[in-house]
């Protein structure tokens, strides 16, 4: 099946007879849909139709948008000034359309109260209420308990 370069089909033909029309008019014939029955060639500039594509293809690339997981490490005995300083920047990072993972850090002996780093990442949360919502609950995984934070 053969296509001209004004998009008007001009039938079902052998491949030397439509390498002739290519050549007629000074253009490529392209083979577009190999599976199909019979298969369908075009008759266009190959140049061209490769830099169209090329375009299209970063066009849908800058459209695309990009989600990325920053993290904030803290630690259960951290004070609460350097806690405020930490959820502040963790604020800009959530304004920014990103995601936020808050992740509380124990050392030695810290494993025995898990739940003030629960009380903690609650606190970060709670904070952070009015420009977040929770994408992941707090999970523990080995020395290390997280939540993940989404803009709303």
């Amino acid at each position: 099946m053969v296509i001209d370069q004004k998009g008007t089909q001009r039938g079902v033909m052998r491949i030397d007879r439509a390498l002739d029309l290519a050549n007629e008019a000074n253009l490529d014939l392209v083979e577009i849909s190999p599976n199909a029955k019979p298969p369908v060639c075009k008759i266009l500039d190959y140049g061209k139709y490769k830099f169209e594509r090329e375009k299209k293809k970063k066009l849908n690339k800058k459209k695309q948008h990009v989600v990325h997981i920053k993290e904030i490490r803290i630690r259960p005995n951290t004070g609460d000034h350097d806690l405020i300083t930490k959820v502040n920047k963790g604020q800009k990072f959530l304004l920014n359309g990103d995601k936020l993972k808050i992740t509380v850090m124990f050392r030695g002996r810290e494993m025995t109260r898990k739940e003030a780093g629960a009380e903690l990442l609650q606190r970060v949360v709670n904070i952070l209420n009015e420009i977040a919502e929770v994408d992941k609950e707090s999970s523990l995984e080995g020395r290390r308990m997280s939540i993940i934070l989404r803009p709303r």
